[in-house]
């Protein structure tokens, strides 16, 4: 049962061979680490998961978190994991050995984060959360806002939350309008905040609170905003935690991730809420998008473990479920024959193989993702620190939107793999297929990722971050082409890539007109064009490292595991790059149907 939720051999293979995380660990940040350390990390990491949390996974989602006298019920096991989680440092991992953090790179801590979500994705979203509430206090806040909150929240003492969203602001954030007025101890504030995952519930010692508010008199829209800490508990004048006038109004009740709590928190219900200021007044929207990068990679990673578990799971059952007989020689079925399996048919295969190119395909993007998110901060080089630093600007909204939209469809085609029992709630894929569904939501949706990545990242630095993808992406065709197996596809991808700057022309044309509504238009189709693009050239570079491994009889995997990389490789060739010419001919369509305000569009 532990086993069905993971394929930790993949996992290691893309984290060690394919993406080189020796490269990470020599810089000198991270050089007190090797690969036997990290594997006893990571290996323990999944043991905790086997036993912490894979067991509660179903158990979470029958019985959700909810309100009830005032207070957010979530099943026990959310408090136990809080707190084993702090012990074991999955929530100081990244920072520093100087707050007592552990240092661990980046892209080691998303493939721990991985194996927790593929076990149990209700829950890392509370340490996660935490992590990033911390990391925003160590990177802006003053010494005293990290002595008394830092060290609790790394410990798994006190969880953290990020406060954004308000009813009339939801992705605009330019119209927060929950107010701080400065006071002789911090500042007065008051608002509202609702969508706050682990905004509370029973059990909780503290609740950190990264706030967004506008201080009075501060200047409209995004420029006048500011960050506070603002905990549920505040520390009295002898030391003791005393309420803090944060009151919860209510929960949501969702179609997915039951376990893992929403709420709607009210601020300053009694006007005796006070917030600390976090670095600068009306910095707030800069500090957090500094750390969105992570957050959007958090949110890829998610839902690329939830691809995983569900992908294991259609693959155990295809291999247990028997029902109907092959086809014989002349097209017919032979009844006196034993049913066969059901992954012996063809179109059961071709479910299971767009499950394992997504899944793993998404997983080798968020790991990527996150190795240049630490070479731009750890490299030892300046101009590499750029390099990847533009690199991750490119990949960050494709990292988010390519696991969580295809993670759906992959998820989708694992309940059709169980048939009428991917339906029911006896079999844990329509679970799966609830809990993904967020994804695409949270953190900015697929829209505003798309139009990040067409109006901003494609554009940025005069086009920089395409010029390195793209080199990259070249450098991997070139590889790919010395391997006569690998050829053809190498080819399809560098005629892929030449269509893509085809359509980045076409498109680019409509922004030097100033055009920029039919230039963004369709910035979705961009993305779905792009992130399979990007995706493919993973792929690829997943076979070259198979095809030299089998070259040079590299015994670390089978010849059977290697193989199957391969085979994915050419399977997402056949029937995912081949979408690209269609999606190319949408974005290249003269036609403008979605912008006319000259016409009534829906009747």
């Amino acid at each position: 049962m532990a086993n069905q939720y993971i394929d930790l051999d993949t996992l290691k293979y893309l984290l060690y061979d394919v993406h080189d995380l020796q490269n990470v660990l020599d810089q000198s940040r991270h050089n007190s680490y090797d690969r036997e350390s990290i594997e006893l990390f990571l290996n323990s990491v999944k043991e905790f998961s086997d036993r912490e949390m894979f067991p509660f996974f179903r158990e979470m989602d029958e019985q959700p978190a909810h309100f009830e006298d005032g207070e957010i019920i979530v099943h026990p096991q959310v408090n136990n994991y809080i707190k084993k989680g702090g012990e074991m440092g999955l929530v100081s991992a990244l920072f520093d050995y100087e707050i007592g953090g552990m240092q661990l790179p980046g892209i080691v801590v998303t493939a721990s984060a991985y194996i927790q979500e593929a076990a149990n994705n209700h829950l890392p979203g509370y340490l996660g959360l935490t992590l990033g509430a911390a990391e925003l206090i160590v990177h802006f806040g003053s010494k005293e806002l990290n002595e008394i909150f830092v060290p609790k929240m790394l410990a798994g003492d006190w969880s953290g939350t990020m406060c954004l969203t308000e009813p009339q602001a939801g992705s605009s954030l330019s119209d927060i309008v929950t107010s701080a007025e400065p006071a002789e101890d911090g500042y007065n504030i008051s608002g509202q905040k609702i969508f706050i995952s682990g905004g509370d519930y029973k059990g909780a010692e503290n609740v950190v609170h990264l706030l967004l508010a506008r201080i009075k008199g501060a200047p409209a829209g995004t420029k006048g905003i500011s960050l506070f800490v603002v905990p549920k508990y505040r520390l009295s004048a002898n030391g003791d935690l005393i309420p803090n006038d944060v009151t919860t109004f209510a929960d949501f009740q969702k179609m997915g991730q039951k376990g893992y709590c929403t709420t709607h928190l009210f601020f300053g219900h009694n006007d005796n809420c006070k917030g600390w200021l976090v670095g600068e007044p009306n910095q707030g929207l800069k500090y957090m998008f500094m750390m969105m990068n992570g957050a959007r990679i958090a949110v890829g990673r998610g839902a690329a473990a939830i691809s995983m578990a569900a992908y294991q799971a259609s693959l155990s059952y295809a291999r247990e479920r028997p029902q109907g007989r092959s086809l014989t020689n002349t097209g017919k079925k032979d009844v006196s024959q034993e049913q066969t399996l059901i992954i012996n048919h063809p179109d059961v295969k071709r479910m299971l193989l767009l499950q394992k190119v997504v899944a793993e395909g998404s997983l080798s993007l968020i790991l990527l993702s996150s190795k240049y998110h630490d070479l731009a901060q750890t490299h030892s080089d300046p101009e590499e620190r750029e390099r990847y630093k533009n690199l991750l600007e490119v990949l960050t909204p494709i990292a988010k939107t390519y696991p969580s939209e295809m993670g759906l469809i992959s998820v989708s085609n694992g309940l059709q793999v169980l048939g009428g029992y991917g339906f029911c709630s006896d079999f844990i894929l329509q679970q799966y297929y609830r809990d993904i569904r967020i994804f695409s939501i949270y953190e900015g949706t697929t829209g505003i990722q798309s139009l990040d990545l067409l109006g901003r990242k494609i554009t940025m630095n005069n086009g920089k971050g395409l010029q390195l993808l793209s080199a990259e992406i070249m450098n991997s065709i070139k590889a790919a082409s010395e391997f006569e197996d690998l050829l053809p596809y190498a080819g399809k991808l560098k005629s892929t890539l030449t269509l893509a700057q085809e359509v980045v022309n076409f498109l680019m044309d409509f922004a030097k007109n100033g055009d920029y509504e039919r230039f963004l238009s369709d910035a979705t189709v961009f993305m779905e064009f792009f992130g399979n693009i990007v995706v493919g050239w993973l792929w690829l570079d997943i076979a070259v490292k198979a095809q030299k491994a089998m070259v040079l009889n590299d015994s670390k995997y089978s010849a059977v595991f290697y193989e199957s990389k391969i085979h994915a490789m050419r399977f997402y060739f056949k029937y995912e790059i081949a979408k690209t010419k269609s999606l190319a001919d949408v974005l290249m369509d003269k036609q403008v149907l979605t912008t006319s305000a000259e016409k009534q569009l829906f009747t």
